[in-house]
């Protein structure tokens, strides 16, 4: 979005006439925050263009909160402006493909005052930016309506058999509580069945998405997996910690040539394979990205349901004032999650940490869970926080 223009003081004889100008401005701005002009348009839609593409990516960058990170040089980034130019970089690159990219901004102000839109929009075809916006989040709930609404105003209804995946970036995404998520509202919440119920939203004609994309930390979670599930084929996910780097794009380029066929899993473990490489090779953290057939992993998903909802229900319940007493887990360490089915329909790229207590841990299951944090010098509890 253009930054405001400085402009010196006025002095003499055009005073009145700057502060008229002034004043028009701020009333169109002011009229301008009317619910009634959700969006601001600053390019056309192109007319009478028919849809060649045979690809389609919904993108949600959030970057309404803390994504500053550096890298092993001490340079410093913005993660969600990072996401944005590779995202921006994927819709140049795809010449067959309709790509919506949603960048959800802090809260600014005009003179402290005059709230500005907290969300831009640019919307690609056939590698060809036709559209940019900026337009207003939702004040009240982070429920993705104008994001929704403004995809079913530029996806074309005459779209055929496209594949669809849907990339979401940001901080790892809360299965309960939420509030605070948003640092411009830290009243409202955003949680993993808010998200599905915007997956449900753009998929509104009974669809689902090909490949839904976790660019998150803590993503490969028995609820997370089966609460998006319905809404997805595959889903690609870091069940760890996820450096603020995200997943690398790059397999997302050129599909019409990478994806001959339209084979959706290939892609996925293209995907995650690359991003696992490019992982590995920037940080020395554990590195874990996880590819999720969905419907191979409901057995699983259902098998564990009561166990997990009882160890987040625990979560849920402790507040950051408390001590916090559960920690993230690889589910197959705790003996009750290990069942015939857990390696069902999960393909796990996985490399230890290069340091500290878990560098010897040589392998994941692609599935995380809580448990109860043990005392300092004691040995993990592994219940899962059931039972107790």
């Amino acid at each position: 979005m253009r930054a405001p223009r400085s402009r010196t003081a006025v002095r003499g004889p055009y005073a009145k006439l700057v502060v008229s100008m002034c004043s028009a401005v701020l009333t169109a701005m002011l009229s301008s925050c009317s619910a009634d002009l959700p969006v601001q348009r600053e390019s056309q839609q192109a007319d009478g263009h028919v849809l060649t593409g045979r690809y389609s990516i919904v993108c949600v960058i959030h970057g309404d909160g803390d994504y500053v990170y550096h890298d092993n040089d001490g340079s410093e980034y913005a993660a969600d402006e990072k996401a944005l130019a590779a995202v921006q970089q994927v819709a140049q690159r795809n010449p067959r493909a309709d790509v919506f990219v949603f960048h959800q901004r802090p809260r600014s102000h005009v003179l402290f005052l005059f709230p500005l839109r907290d969300g831009d929009f640019y919307y690609y075809r056939d590698g060809k930016l036709v559209t940019e916006l900026s337009y207003w989040r939702d004040q009240e709930q982070s429920r993705f309506d104008a994001e929704v609404e403004l995809y079913r105003r530029f996806r074309e209804d005459n779209l055929g058999e496209m594949m669809n995946v849907f990339l979401y970036c940001g901080h790892e995404i809360p299965e309960a509580g939420g509030v605070g998520y948003d640092a411009s509202y830290p009243d409202r919440s955003f949680t993993v069945h808010d998200l599905a119920g915007r997956l449900e939203d753009f998929t509104r004609d009974s669809t689902r998405f090909d490949l839904v994309v976790l660019s998150t930390c803590f993503g490969g979670t028995p609820h997370t997996i089966g609460t998006l599930g319905p809404f997805a084929r595959y889903i690609i996910a870091s069940p760890d910690n996820l450096h603020l780097s995200y997943f690398d794009l790059h397999s997302l380029e050129r599909l019409d040539v990478s994806v001959p066929g339209g084979d959706v899993l290939a892609l996925a473990k293209q995907f995650a394979q690359h991003a696992f490489d490019r992982l590995t090779g920037d940080v020395q953290t554990a590195v874990s990205v996880a590819v999720y057939d969905v419907e191979r992993t409901r057995d699983f998903v259902r098998s564990v349901r009561g166990m997990y909802d009882h160890a987040l229900t625990t979560v849920s319940g402790e507040t950051q004032a408390s001590i916090t007493t559960m920690e993230h887990c690889d589910c197959a360490d705790i003996p009750a999650y290990v069942l015939p089915a857990i390696n069902e329909g999960v393909d796990v790229f996985y490399r230890p940490a290069r340091f500290g207590r878990l560098k010897h841990k040589q392998s994941h299951s692609g599935w995380e869970c809580w448990r109860e944090r043990a005392p300092r010098g004691a040995g993990s509890q592994i219940t899962g926080g059931a039972g107790k």
